[in-house]
């Protein structure tokens, strides 16, 4: 049941660690200097669903979905990503997992994060309020919203949470960056900041994948945390539209059993088009 759980939960990992960001080290930038860029890539109303399947055996099964959605307001955008297991597995390992989170439009960093998980019988609340001026956030953390533990955490300037990070992403311009570059960014996620380093691998035009089409994309090759899903040596593939969308297509890795893959499904409400060469 650990590989069904991981197929959902860590979707939400695969999609957001698309990092094309330049690292700023705390003591020396300024952060409204820094940490800010013009969002040109997404806009209110998008909508995309990724399909995650998990191969054994040389057969690739249908694990689940996550869709993520935009909501626009006068200041701010509202992520809001709901994954799911197929009614198949429910009876084997039910997962109903929620993510929020609230975005400044001038910044692209976030205001507020909201997590529940519901996998099995594993339950999770995470909440956390930015303070990005003041380099803190407060958590709320615990089993539900009615059992979790309030804590003050100083955070890094350029501090994202799980979803903001790839809203971000989706604005660089990765023409600054050549092949082989490692590229570093910060998430604060479960109460811990991470530092996560990933490899642009370069540009691939005329690149098919399996009832998407051909594409003109970008892949990008990050850190994993070796135990017990990635074994020391696994490396995730990532591959994001060479376009001003910037939209992730596929994602895939093996596992320290089997392999496991997320496919974009569908798609609506891009800012720019959607262009698939054959």
């Amino acid at each position: 049941m650990k590989v069904i759980k991981f197929l959902l939960s860590t979707i939400f990992v695969f999609l957001v660690i698309i990092l094309f960001i330049n690292a700023v080290d705390s003591h020396k930038h300024d952060l409204m200097h820094d940490c800010v860029i013009d969002n040109t890539a997404i806009k209110g109303g998008e909508k995309i669903v990724y399909k995650a399947y998990y191969n054994w055996e040389f057969v690739w099964v249908p694990a689940g979905e996550a869709e993520f959605s935009i909501k626009e307001n006068k200041d701010t955008y509202e992520v809001t990503v709901i994954g799911k297991t197929y009614k198949g597995y429910d009876a084997f390992f039910r997962v109903r997992d929620y993510f929020h989170s609230i975005i400044d439009k001038k910044t692209m960093y976030p205001r507020h994060f909201v997590r529940i998980v519901e996998e099995g019988n594993y339950r999770k609340f995470d909440s956390l309020v930015f303070n990005q001026n003041q380099l803190s956030a407060i958590s709320y953390n615990g089993k539900s919203r009615q059992t979790a533990k309030r804590k003050y955490i100083t955070i890094h300037q350029c501090t994202h949470d799980l979803l903001s990070v790839l809203y971000f992403m989706r604005n660089i311009n990765i023409s600054k960056h050549k092949p082989g570059d490692m590229i570093p960014t910060k998430i604060l996620f479960d109460e811990t900041i991470y530092p996560i380093k990933v490899k642009y691998d370069g540009k691939y035009n005329n690149y098919e994948i399996k009832d998407l089409g051909t594409f003109n994309t970008i892949k990008v090759i990050p850190d994993l945390v070796t135990g017990n899903v990635f074994k020391d040596g696994n490396k995730m593939n990532v591959y994001v539209t060479n376009d001003e969308n910037k939209l992730p297509l596929l994602i895939e890795s093996p596992l320290s059993v089997g392999s496991a893959k997320a496919i974009l499904k569908s798609y609506a409400g891009l800012r720019h088009p959607f262009v698939v060469k054959k």
